[in-house]
């Protein structure tokens, strides 16, 4: 394995030993309990957003909101984009009493948890024929909670996983975020069905529990790197700016923020207008469960399976690079779908390769932006390059999908998503070739006592 020396701890990386690795032990790390914590963790950190995105458009569409409101509702997400300004309080500030009864992130988690579930059943009781402004603002209230949640989540995460597990880490995060997001809307589409969508707002709080209940059982991450608490102002501003002058210090970190801002964008401007389109297609309810979140599902499931065995197989680099390529590509198949017309197997096609991409590409890109994080500045650092990773997409989806699409169809709408994604991939191709991949890394993907093992325990 080829080594990168920070001080006395060796980076991650993408070394020839990797591809010498059998596939069984590319698969054992899954069944550590770290990475079966990644698993519940996303869980709840999926469901929010699923609460925010498909789920909430299907209910405006269902009550005649018009395409452009619709789309102008994930202006909400932006929440998530915003996270960083205040992500610096989980890492530095310790809530009275219960920190010192359960620790620092898990005082955080049980009680952000407790703000989603009242988020999301406030969100529930918001009638949007009766009060589409009240519908909004409880929009954002749920996308402030959600988005608290993920800095608490990721954080977790990441401090819990040693260097070996990120990609593995990454890959069961992925299947806990898409199961939790699919099962939330899942049940949300089923429960609405039935008993209206006020039911299944509140029946999906529950999706807030897995989080809580993994943080109380495992307790405090054990690679957490404990922050001496602030007192002063001048402490405290350090506190703040901390996290951000490390990163901007370190060589290359500009443009590797330029690839966080672009490497997305047109896979966010597709992936939050996919359901306007099945709806203008003619889709039922039941439809859509059973093609987008099942089918869906299932090919999730493969492309994070996938994602982690290539990771393993690969490293890190390569293994993005096609997970660029291959998000790129997906929306090619939604432009497809929108000539062909309605077709079960056409939406069964473009769903699976879309989740498929999006699945083996989460894996690969989170275990390398959790890499970029050094562990003094996990919560903020991740806040700020997740956020970074879709606010462009988010802020074009909520001022621009909607009249795009009126404008230049569907079928032009996706094909100029795909073009959107090109920069991304050909930045960071540049960035490898440069070795500014690399010279960016964080603690987070060095290797220090009691972990530092190239490959899982038999």
């Amino acid at each position: 394995m080829v080594k990168f020396m920070s001080g006395t701890a060796e980076r991650i990386d993408d070394g020839n030993a990797r591809g010498k690795r059998s596939l069984g032990e590319s698969i054992k790390p899954y069944l550590e309990k770290e990475s079966l914590a990644s698993f519940f963790l996303g869980i709840s950190s999926g469901f929010p957003f699923a609460m925010l995105a498909a789920t909430l458009t299907t209910r405006l569409a269902q009550n005649g909101i018009d395409k452009s409101t619709v789309t102008a509702f994930t202006l909400a997400f932006l929440v998530y984009n915003l996270k960083f300004l205040w992500a610096w309080v989980v890492d530095g500030v310790r809530l009275p009493i219960l920190s010192n009864w359960l620790g620092q992130r898990v005082s955080w988690m049980v009680l952000i948890g407790i703000l989603v579930m009242a988020a999301t059943v406030n969100l529930a009781l918001a009638d949007p024929q009766a009060d589409i402004l009240w519908v909004a603002t409880s929009a954002v209230l749920l996308g402030l909670a959600g988005a608290s949640f993920d800095i608490v989540i990721d954080a977790y995460r990441i401090e819990t996983l040693k260097p070996y597990q990120l990609g593995t880490g990454s890959g069961m995060s992925q299947y806990g975020w898409r199961i939790g997001a699919a099962a939330a809307g899942a049940l949300a589409l089923v429960v609405a069905a039935r008993y209206g969508w006020e039911a299944a707002y509140i029946a999906c709080a529950v999706f807030a529990l897995p989080a809580m209940l993994t943080a109380l059982i495992l307790g405090e991450p054990p690679r957490r790197k404990v922050v001496v608490e602030r007192r002063s102002m001048g402490e405290m501003w350090q506190s703040i700016a901390g996290p951000f002058t490390e990163f901007f210090r370190r060589s290359g970190a500009w443009l590797v923020l330029v690839f966080i801002l672009v490497h997305k964008i047109g896979d966010t401007l597709a992936n939050l207008t996919f359901r306007l389109l099945f709806d203008d297609l003619g889709y039922t309810n039941d439809e859509i469960a059973i093609y987008d979140i099942g089918v869906g599902f299932w090919a999730l499931i493969i492309g994070v399976f996938v994602g982690g065995v290539i990771y393993a197989k690969l490293g890190l680099k390569r293994s993005v690079l096609i997970a660029l390529i291959l998000m790129a590509i997906s929306n090619v198949s939604f432009a497809a779908l929108a000539a062909v017309g309605k077709s079960n197997l056409g939406m069964a096609g473009a769903i699976g390769f879309e989740n498929f991409a999006s699945g083996y590409g989460g894996v690969v890109v989170v275990a390398y932006f959790s890499a970029l994080c050094d562990l003094r500045f996990t919560a903020t650092q991740y806040a700020l390059i997740s956020a970074g990773a879709s606010i462009v997409g988010r802020f074009l989806t909520g001022t621009t999908a909607g009249s795009l699409i009126e404008n230049f169809g569907y079928v032009n709408f996706y094909l100029l998503t795909t073009i959107l994604a090109f920069p991304g991939i050909i930045l960071f191709w540049w960035m490898m070739r440069t070795g500014l991949v690399d010279a960016a890394m964080g603690t987070a993907g060095e290797v220090g006592e009691g972990d530092a093992r190239a490959d899982p325990p038999v």
